[in-house]
């Protein structure tokens, strides 16, 4: 039997023990390879037995390599540039990506296992550029080349053929040949340039005379772009097609969702619009699973309160909560909790509002006026699915607030976000809400507070002398030796920010039975305190300062999250 028949009978066996073929589909494609010599796959999706998109999928899954959908991806100009289209259709790939970080590019092709195809790529492009191969189907990558090719797809570039053509309307919402329309490409391009700058939310915002682009790169906004606001309705209409909203309202805000495919992974992006005085104001935020969802380890908190923290989710009934302002990073590291506790073992069980990072073997629901369910009659339906631990997306009132706590108190392990500035502030927020102290005590098992702080560029940070405000500010005394102290300069490395890349400053307050007890007949929060920061608890005050004192970051930015000022008031 030949190396391509035995190949071939192996792929029928797996299409047909996942009920994709029949095994009288099989021999018919198999008779059929007799006598034309093409490839299984192909003669399956000729005879109508199989989609392209469903022999790649299973084909990638067969021999262990990630496939993409080239129907919903997105290319980027640097990628396509590298690669001419003539070299692309003889080849039969794709260029997606070009990371100048790494000097990566990803390409899309037939076969990820063809080593020569792959080195006639690297030789064709050379600059020690390292290919990274990605399964697609041989119709996807036609379609694609024909689609992509031929077109502007670099931002400014297009926002010139903008500004030198006319705004076909009718194509903006057409399916077939809309990249003939620039505003499509235009989307599309702002979007991929959005993901690769790592931006987190994108804003699209109609001034008076002019419509201005921003990102929010590591918690600050940063202007990208501006365009005549005679363009705005031509790019909000898209927007509004590519979300699933109504592009008929203008007057009411309105919600939806976008899937794209950047780089072989599924990037999804929450829509919101508003009406302004201006017009109808977008923000995209960008729900990047990759970046998303990380493991305890990579949160980069210090080993003394990550200690805390895997003691603190050790425990297996209570609950924990975590606190901070909104873009803090309360989500992530929620959810690199969870990823930490999940297991076949145990059953974990999530409300959110809505659900961001749709995870594995996590039951996740979703609240919304429209489902009729809140977070309180939320969590007594999840009582009776048998959960071991629950996350609540938020605690907002007295009845959200008993039913987490009775879930807790009835043997489950319970996490939720509260909006408070510290993590000692949590108990009169809870006591205002109407929580009684009496069942907080025993049943919090203890609280995480935090801030997203912006870390210096390595490569451009520089050393300068701090004055008296600055030591006080930094708790250091008149006899303490100076150090180094950093502050941003900005470079092409960081984009001109001086800042590269984000770290959690993280406080830990760990309940025992010595604050219990205080708790329990309602003692003060400044007893409370005492008691912790004798137990060795950080505030967040310190931990900020620590990052600064080692070069982390700059004292400029940790100000900005972290209240400093009361050091002058004690000094």
């Amino acid at each position: 039997m030949t190396g391509s028949h035995s190949k071939a009978l192996r792929l029928g066996e797996i299409l047909v023990k996942q009920g994709v073929t029949t095994h009288d589909q099989i021999e018919i494609a198999l008779t059929e390879q007799k006598k034309s010599k093409e490839l299984l796959g192909k003669i399956l999706v000729r005879l109508g037995f199989a989609t392209e998109s469903i022999i790649r999928d299973v084909i990638g899954g067969a021999i262990g390599q990630e496939s993409i959908n080239l129907d919903r991806a997105i290319p980027d100009s640097d990628a396509i540039s590298l690669i001419s289209k003539e070299m692309a259709r003889q080849l039969r790939i794709l260029p997606l990506t070009f990371d100048r970080s790494v000097n990566e590019l990803t390409v899309a092709m037939t076969d990820t296992l063809n080593v020569v195809l792959i080195d006639k790529i690297a030789a064709q492009i050379g600059q020690d550029i390292e290919i990274m191969p990605l399964l697609a189907g041989e119709a996807e990558i036609e379609k694609a080349i024909d689609l992509f090719y031929g077109f502007e797809l670099s931002v400014d570039g297009i926002l010139h053929e903008i500004e030198t053509g006319e705004i076909d309307y009718q194509s903006l919402d057409a399916t077939s040949d809309e990249y003939s329309q620039p505003v499509v490409r235009l989307v599309n391009a702002l979007l991929s340039d959005a993901v690769k700058r790592g931006a987190s939310d994108i804003h699209f915002e109609p001034e008076e005379g002019f419509l201005r682009f921003r990102y929010r790169i590591d918690g600050v906004l940063k202007q990208i772009r501006s365009l005549h606001k005679s363009y705005w309705s031509a790019i909000a209409v898209r927007v509004k097609v590519m979300s699933g909203m109504d592009i008929a309202e203008v007057r009411a805000p309105q919600d939806g969702r976008i899937s794209l495919t950047f780089s072989g992974r599924q990037v999804d992006f929450r829509v919101s619009t508003l009406p302004t005085i201006h017009g109808e104001n977008i923000v995209l935020r960008v729900l990047d699973r990759q970046k998303g969802i990380v493991s305890l380890d990579q949160l980069g908190i210090r080993d003394d309160a990550m200690e805390s923290l895997r003691l603190m989710v050790a425990r297996p009934e209570g609950i924990i909560l975590v606190t901070g302002p909104t873009g803090s990073g309360k989500t992530t590291t929620l959810y690199s909790i969870l990823n930490y506790l999940n297991t076949e073992s145990v059953n974990i069980m999530t409300l959110e509002d809505p659900v961001e990072y749709p995870t594995n073997l996590i039951r996740q629901t979703s609240i919304s006026e429209t489902s009729r369910l809140d977070f309180a009659s939320g969590i007594r339906s999840l009582m009776r699915q048998d959960p071991d631990i629950i996350l609540v997306g938020e605690i907002r009132d007295e009845d959200t607030a008993s039913m987490a706590l009775r879930a807790a108190m009835t043997g489950h392990q319970v996490f939720s976000t509260l909006h408070t500035n510290s993590a000692i502030g949590v108990i009169p927020r809870l006591l205002d809400i109407g929580v009684k102290a009496e069942i907080l005590a025993g049943n919090l098992i203890g609280v995480i507070a935090q801030r997203l702080a912006r870390k210096l560029c390595e490569k451009c940070r520089e050393s300068y002398e701090i004055g008296s405000m600055e030591r006080t500010l930094l708790g250091l005394k008149a006899t303490d030796r100076q150090q180094p102290i950093y502050r941003s300069k900005g470079c092409k490395a960081c984009d001109g920010a001086g800042y590269k890349g984000r770290m959690a400053l993280v406080e830990i307050l760990t309940f025992d039975s010595d604050m219990d007890e205080v708790l329990a007949r309602k003692g003060s929060q400044s007893e409370l305190l005492r008691i912790a920061l004798s137990k060795g608890f950080k505030r967040l005050i310190e931990v900020g300062t620590e990052r600064v004192l080692d070069g982390t970051s700059s004292l400029e930015e940790i100000t900005r999250v972290v209240d400093l000022s009361t050091r002058l008031k004690q000094s």
